[in-house]
C-alpha cells in the first residue's frame, strides 16, 4: 500500500527555532527497549536534551525487526528521536567516571535496571546526587524495590500476566490472552514522563531534587483497577472485582449489513434517540434500558439487541444517521487505514522525514499541542555512539581522555 503525506520534515523546519517547554533541561537516559525510551522521547519532543547512554551492543530494540541499516530497527527509530547516543561500556571504571562527569550539569537521570543491578554498577541515587544534589532521579523498575518481586525480570508479557490484564481477556477469548500492544511498557512510560515532570516542578519551587520509583507492575494494577476495582471498592465487600460491561463478549464492534462499526449510545437521551432511529418504540419504553442504573444491570440483553439492530442497516447508514443525533459512533479502522484516515491527515499525525542514513522514514507526530512552546522533531534516531565525542567533550573531557576511552573500547 502506498500513501501520500501532506508534509515532510523540511516543510516544518521553521518551528525548530522555537524552544519547547523543556528547553534547557538535560536528561541522562540509561533505559532500553520501550518503557523508558518512550518516556524520554516525550522529553526530547518537548525540547529537552536527552543523552541516551548505550552499551557497546546498543539498545536491544536496535536489532528488532527488518531494518534498512544494521542497528537501526523500526521501533528504535520510533522511540529514540530527539536524542544523542553516548556509547559507554559502564563495566569499565573509566567509562563510569566519564558518565559521572556528564551528569554534573544534568537535571534528570532515568534508568530501567533492577535495583541491585544499578547499585552494583555504582550508579545508584546516592552516588548520582553526590555529583548533582538537585537531580531528579527515576528508577523505572518492573516491580517496586520494597516487594518480594523486586529482582525479577519484567517485560510487557510478564506484566500483562501478573497485573490481571491477560486474565481479563479470558472473558473474551476463553483463555488468558495478551493485549496485542505493549500496553504495560507504554502506560509505564507515560507514568515516568508525568512523574518526572512533577518532580521537576517541585524542584523549580524548592530547589530540591528527589528519587522516584516507577514500577511497571504497580503502575498497571493502578491503571486497570480504575474501573475493575468495581464492587471491591466497598467494605464490606458486596461482590467481586471486574467491570461487567467491558468484560462482556457482546461489547465489540457490531456487524452491519456490509461491514463493522463501533457504536455506544451512552446517555439516556442517546438510547431514546437510537431506539427511535431503529423504529423500536418497545425498547424505548422498556424499563430495563431507561436509565444508566437499569442498563448497568442488563448489559448482556441490551448489547444483544444492539447487535441485532445494527446488522439491519449499512455502515454508511449508521454513520450518517447517528452522528447528527450525537450518538457516539466510529468506523473500524485497520492499522493500514490509519495512514489515510481523514482526521489524522488533517492534523498531520504521520509525516515523512529524511534520515541521513536511512533515507525517507515515517514518524508519528506528538499528539500534544502547545500554543507557545511547541513539540518538535529536531533530530531523528541516532546511530549507536553517534554523539559520544560531542557529549564527552561537552562534559569537559579532553581529546586525550576521550581517545583513551576509545582505545579501551569504553566508547566510540
Amino acid at each position: 500500500m502506498t500513501f501520500e503525506f501532506d508534509y515532510n520534515l523540511t516543510s516544518i523546519i521553521h518551528i525548530f527555532a522555537m524552544p519547547g517547554p523543556l528547553s534547557g533541561i538535560k536528561v541522562i537516559d540509561l533505559t532500553s527497549v520501550v518503557m523508558g525510551p518512550y518516556a524520554t522521547r516525550i522529553f526530547g519532543d518537548m525540547g529537552a536534551e536527552v543523552i541516551k547512554v548505550e552499551s557497546p551492543d546498543g539498545d536491544i530494540m536496535r536489532h528488532m525487526g527488518a531494518a534498512q541499516r544494521p542497528t537501526m530497527g523500526p521501533i528504535h527509530v520510533s522511540v529514540n528521536r530527539n536524542k544523542k547516543s553516548l556509547m559507554l561500556d559502564l563495566r569499565q571504571e573509566a567509562a563510569r567516571s566519564a558518565l559521572l562527569r556528564v551528569v554534573r550539569d544534568a537535571d534528570v537521570f532515568v534508568h530501567a535496571m533492577r535495583p541491585d543491578a544499578i547499585e552494583r554498577l555504582g550508579l545508584g541515587y546516592d552516588v548520582i546526587r553526590e555529583v548533582r544534589p538537585d537531580i531528579v532521579y527515576c528508577g523505572a523498575y518492573g516491580f517496586g524495590k520494597a516487594g518480594p518481586y523486586a529482582q525479577d525480570p519484567a517485560y510487557d508479557d510478564m506484566i500483562q500476566g501478573v497485573c490481571g490484564m491477560a486474565s481479563i481477556n479470558r472473558h473474551l477469548a476463553g483463555e488468558p490472552r495478551f493485549t496485542p500492544t505493549i500496553l504495560g511498557d507504554k502506560v509505564a512510560g507515560l507514568t515516568i514522563a508525568h512523574s518526572v515532570l512533577a518532580a521537576l516542578f517541585h524542584r523549580l519551587r524548592t530547589g530540591e531534587g528527589q528519587f522516584l520509583e516507577v514500577p511497571m507492575f504497580e503502575t498497571l494494577v493502578s491503571f486497570i483497577m480504575v474501573e475493575h476495582l468495581w464492587e471491591r471498592a466497598f467494605d464490606p465487600v458486596n461482590g467481586v472485582a471486574g467491570y461487567p460491561r467491558v468484560m462482556s463478549q457482546l461489547r465489540k464492534p457490531h456487524r452491519t449489513s456490509d461491514g463493522y462499526v463501533c457504536v455506544l449510545p451512552y446517555t439516556d437521551r442517546n438510547w431514546r434517540d437510537f431506539f427511535e432511529l431503529a423504529k423500536r418504540p418497545d425498547l424505548a419504553a422498556d424499563l430495563r434500558y431507561a436509565t444508566a442504573t437499569s442498563r448497568s444491570s442488563n448489559y448482556e440483553t441490551l448489547y444483544a439487541v444492539l447487535g441485532e439492530i445494527m446488522a439491519q442497516q449499512s455502515t454508511e447508514f449508521w454513520l450518517t444517521h447517528c452522528k447528527p443525533l450525537s450518538i457516539p459512533i466510529a468506523p473500524v479502522n485497520s492499522l493500514e487505514d490509519l495512514f489515510t484516515d481523514p482526521h489524522l491527515r488533517a492534523v498531520g499525525t504521520f509525516f515523512q522525514a529524511e534520515h541521513p542514513d536511512l533515507g525517507a522514514i515515517t514518524q508519528v507526530k506528538s499528539p500534544v499541542t502547545f500554543s507557545q512552546t511547541p513539540n518538535e522533531v529536531r533530530t531523528l534516531a541516532p546511530k549507536l555512539g553517534e554523539h559520544s565525542r560531542e557529549v564527552l567533550s561537552g562534559a569537559g573531557l579532553s581529546d586525550e581522555e576521550i581517545n583513551a576511552l576509545v582505545a579501551r573500547g569504553a566508547t566510540l
